[in-house]
């Protein structure tokens, strides 16, 4: 199973912190958000990724580049140059770091991947989201239906804290996150190679030239997800992620 995680937007809205790095390659934890992405994928084995680049793309190609060669500790001899590694631990993937384009829409970064993506059923989700799906379940769903597609239909965080009203008092305030109203596209999509002919170019938008298309064709169906999921889209939500990490159990860290 084929993973396509979407990184090359230039993740305006939270610009304090994608000046200098894209979205993806945000910190929580001291890991990129596209890591966690990735530990999730990867918990229920699928570990082939490819990274459809953009905004800043050698910023993450040097994070791969690395990752394997600066994993452990290491002794370096300074005076040949000889490194030996000690106790490295590194992860099983295979990633593919695929350049789509700097001014790309997300329809046209998943276009071009087309040549690698056409013979079998993949998966799709934005680089700045996590989530605890079940993506075992999520899997056998969309196989179920026999649909060209899936999206993870998600409750959107409310913006604002809660109040609690006890007549004229409020017998209750909280800053935390509300579970909003309605459904949300949160990614974690699934999709058939079959796909790809409702994408034309660069200038394709996955959630209007593909999912909206998909749905008035009925040939998109939603998996249900009512438990955790939360988006970066701002430093309110960047800090949010954060407080979960250090809490010791953040609810999207489903691996060991």
């Amino acid at each position: 199973m084929r993973v396509v995680i979407l990184a090359g937007g230039l993740g305006t809205r939270l610009s304090e912190e994608t000046q200098v790095k894209p979205k993806p390659m945000v910190e929580i934890g001291g890991r990129p958000i596209l890591w966690h992405i990735m530990k999730h994928y990867a918990r229920y084995n699928f570990k082939e990724f490819f990274i459809a680049l953009g905004y800043k793309s050698e910023i993450i190609k040097h994070y791969f580049l690395d990752y394997y060669a600066l994993s452990g500790s290491m002794t370096v001899n300074l005076a040949n140059g000889k490194v030996q590694v000690h106790d490295r631990e590194s992860e099983d993937w295979l990633v593919h770091l695929i350049d789509t384009g700097l001014d790309t829409l997300t329809g046209g970064r998943v276009k071009r991947l087309e040549p690698w993506l056409k013979d079998e059923t993949f998966m799709v989700t934005y680089g700045d989201g996590v989530a605890n799906v079940n993506l075992a379940e999520l899997y056998k769903f969309h196989k179920s239906h026999g649909k060209l597609a899936t999206v993870t239909a998600v409750r959107p965080p409310a913006r604002f804290g809660g109040l609690i009203f006890e007549g004229d008092l409020v017998a209750e305030f909280t800053e935390k996150p509300q579970i909003g109203e309605g459904w949300i596209n949160g990614g974690f999509l699934v999709f058939e190679p079959e796909v790809f002919k409702y994408l034309e170019d660069d200038n394709s938008s996955l959630e209007v030239g593909l999912l909206e298309r998909l749905a008035a064709n009925s040939q998109l169906a939603a998996y249900r997800h009512n438990d955790f999921w939360q988006c970066m889209d701002t430093l309110r939500d960047l800090r949010l992620l954060e407080n979960l990490w250090q809490s010791g159990n953040p609810p999207w860290k489903v691996w060991e």
